[in-house]
């Protein structure tokens, strides 16, 4: 590494200890990266965002306080040119769908090898997704099984009332209840019958799958009149981003 490179800066978020203090030793050995920080909690992920600037967020989805989806928009909110690779356990592809959608950069399973870690970080730094191969190659293959069938994801939208199809959208931009209730002039009770009903009908079973559900259907823009405009959405940048712009 050329000595005037600055190293890129490693914010490590990850509520496991053995992982949390091995991925650390991994890229502390690397010339050029310095882990900035590691913790064990969504929420002082994105406080340090703001505090120890870091260059890439390696980021669990299941941790504790804050949704791992929200916790990314906010990062991206925060800093945008921060960039955010997913380190999780989560195979299924709604979950990859959702993050990407919120804002992460790359989506990579907590099974790595050393290389294919260093190739990720190195790839979202360079400002180019990275997802692992292993979901990738799963990806491909329900597309074409996808293509084939000649299904269309978006059947099941008929089945919805405009009052579901106005709480999917606000699902979508990761509202909570309480909040989709209070924009809705609703009860949380009310909400929370919806949320059901939407997991009945859809067959879905958590709220990724509900968010990935949502914008293939492209239901998390404009519905029943409203603004499709949200606190909660941020773009994401397009320019090509690497340690040494900043």
């Amino acid at each position: 590494m050329d000595e005037s490179t600055p190293k890129a800066r490693v914010l490590i978020a990850d509520d496991q200890t053995i992982l949390r203090e091995g991925l650390r030793a991994l890229l502390e050995g690397e010339d050029s990266l310095e882990v900035v920080g590691a913790v064990d909690d969504r929420r002082d992920a994105v406080r340090s965002v703001g505090t120890l600037k870091p260059d890439v967020v390696l980021i669990d989805l299941s941790m504790p306080n804050m949704d791992g989806l929200s916790a990314i928009r906010e990062i991206k909110r925060r800093s945008a040119q921060t960039k955010t690779l997913v380190l999780t356990a989560h195979r299924n592809e709604e979950y990859i769908r959702a993050a990407l959608q919120a804002g992460a950069d790359g989506y990579l399973l907590k099974d790595p090898s050393r290389a294919e870690l260093l190739l990720a970080i190195d790839s979202v730094l360079r400002g180019k997704p990275f997802i692992s191969p292993a979901v990738s190659q799963q990806i491909a293959v329900r597309y074409l099984q996808h293509s084939r069938d000649n299904r269309r994801p978006y059947s099941l939208v008929n089945t919805l009332t405009g009052r579901e199809r106005q709480v999917l959208k606000l699902i979508a931009e990761g509202r909570r209840n309480r909040q989709i209730a209070e924009h809705l002039v609703i009860s949380v009770k009310t909400v929370e019958k919806h949320r059901s009903n939407l997991m009945h009908k859809l067959k879905l079973h958590n709220t990724a799958a509900l968010t990935t559900f949502a914008i293939e259907n492209r239901l998390a823009g404009k519905a029943n009149g409203e603004d499709s405009s949200s606190p909660t959405e941020f773009p994401r940048p397009t320019s090509k981003i690497t340690r040494a712009g900043r």
